[in-house]
């Protein structure tokens, strides 16, 4: 296995106590994210809505998170990186707080769209700068970072199981609450981002962009749409196996009970298993972490369709998916570092994608029966491993062309 690209270290982005701060957001966005789902009952009892009514919530959510990636991106680079974060975190507060004090369910609607604003903003921020913030170090901080929401994934319904989700305003408030204190760490942050290089060691200015009527550039363009399709089908999976294992493990005989466990080690799995992969990121290319996740994570899915291994199988998908999202970035960066917004492209596609992966999938199950889930999936996941395998081809020889 080639040892990962090694290039010049930057100007350090961020000291350990705005690494730290970074950490405790990615709690924060991931325990908002999943506040909505658990909160569902008390918002149907309140406001007097329909199941899908009642799902719009995290909708909102979701589409202000698309839109504040977008519109962030085309701040950065022009305001300074402690702006741009510091907006963030104060829109997800005041989105999070108008969620709880909403008066009717329009108020609501827009306070979630607000909170995603907020979300998406921190999202793509703190993602962008762990990608080229470390160095050769930054696929193992990206990791570090993107388990935190994996924790706050957790701790958020779990805090809803505890004090009841007729509580849900004053959790909302509280997370609301929670990203003041953030504010006061960003003077650790830099404002000023270093350029990254490419995979030949050239800065992104000797780059012809994706743009570019040239050879280099439709290669450029080529690059960038299999690296969306990989975060759009990845991010599917994982939603995929979040939404359908309980359903799929209660049709091949277990208990209701015994599903939710199972899936909630699902989701356990993924925040372990970007925490084992950090060491493993600095002696291994992203390529390689990133081939090997998938066809572990396609094998899983084989393995799924047997009744008796079927919930360690599920598990096994968690801990293989885990490293995808955080170790693409680096190697996205490094392969396109001209196209300024791939970044983002890539970030609002793999919100896309968990948003489409329900219906898509249902509509797929229609078809074919609850007990070709795991397949359905592993079709997708395999179809991951073939993107990896290409980017890996075109990146090399890309490489080996400068």
């Amino acid at each position: 296995m080639a040892p990962p690209e090694r290039v010049a270290p930057p100007t350090p982005v961020f000291t350990a106590a705005a690494v730290v701060a970074s950490c405790a957001g990615f709690v924060l966005i991931g325990a908002l994210q999943a506040l909505y789902g658990p909160s569902i009952p008390s918002l149907r009892d309140e406001f007097g809505l329909s199941p899908s009514e009642a799902g719009l919530g995290l909708s909102a959510h979701f589409v202000g998170g698309v839109a504040g990636v977008l519109l962030f991106d085309r701040r950065y680079g022009r305001t300074s990186n402690r702006r741009i974060l510091g907006a963030s975190y104060l829109l997800m507060a005041a989105g999070a707080a108008g969620f709880a004090l909403a008066p009717d369910w329009s108020v609501a609607l827009v306070a979630a769209f607000v909170a995603g604003l907020g979300f998406g903003g921190i999202d793509y921020g703190l993602n962008q700068l762990f990608s080229i913030g470390f160095g050769h170090r930054s696929t193992a901080m990206l990791n570090i970072l993107n388990a935190h929401f994996g924790i706050g994934a957790i701790l958020g319904p779990t805090l809803i199981g505890v004090v009841g989700s007729e509580h849900y305003p004053a959790l909302f408030l509280a997370f609301a609450l929670a990203n003041l204190p953030l504010l006061l760490c960003l003077r650790g942050v830099r404002n000023h981002t270093p350029h990254p290089t490419d995979d030949t060691g050239a800065h992104a200015d000797t780059r012809p962009g994706p743009g570019a009527r040239t050879p280099a550039g439709a290669a450029l363009r080529s690059v960038l749409a299999v690296f969306v399709t990989l975060y759009v089908l990845h991010v599917g999976v994982e939603a995929g196996v979040g939404g359908w294992e309980p359903t799929h493990l209660e049709t091949v005989g277990y208990g209701a009970g015994a599903a939710a466990t199972a899936t909630s080690v699902y989701w356990l799995m993924m925040t372990v298993g970007r925490f084992l992969v950090a060491p493993i990121a600095l002696r291994f290319s992203a390529q390689t972490v990133i081939t090997v996740s998938c066809a572990g994570m396609t094998a899983c899915l084989l393995l799924a369709r047997v009744p008796d291994l079927a919930p360690y199988a599920y598990a096994g998908v968690g801990l293989f998916i885990a490293p995808i999202f955080p170790t693409g970035l680096p190697w996205l960066n490094r392969a396109a570092p001209r196209a300024r917004r791939a970044g983002a492209v890539v970030i609002a596609a793999s919100m896309l994608g968990g948003v489409a992966a329900g219906p898509a999938l249902g509509k797929a199950i229609e078809w074919s029966g609850v007990r070709a889930v795991p397949l359905i999936l592993a079709a997708v996941s395999a179809t991951c491993l073939a993107a990896t395998l290409w980017l890996t081809r075109a990146t090399r020889a890309r490489r080996e062309s400068a």
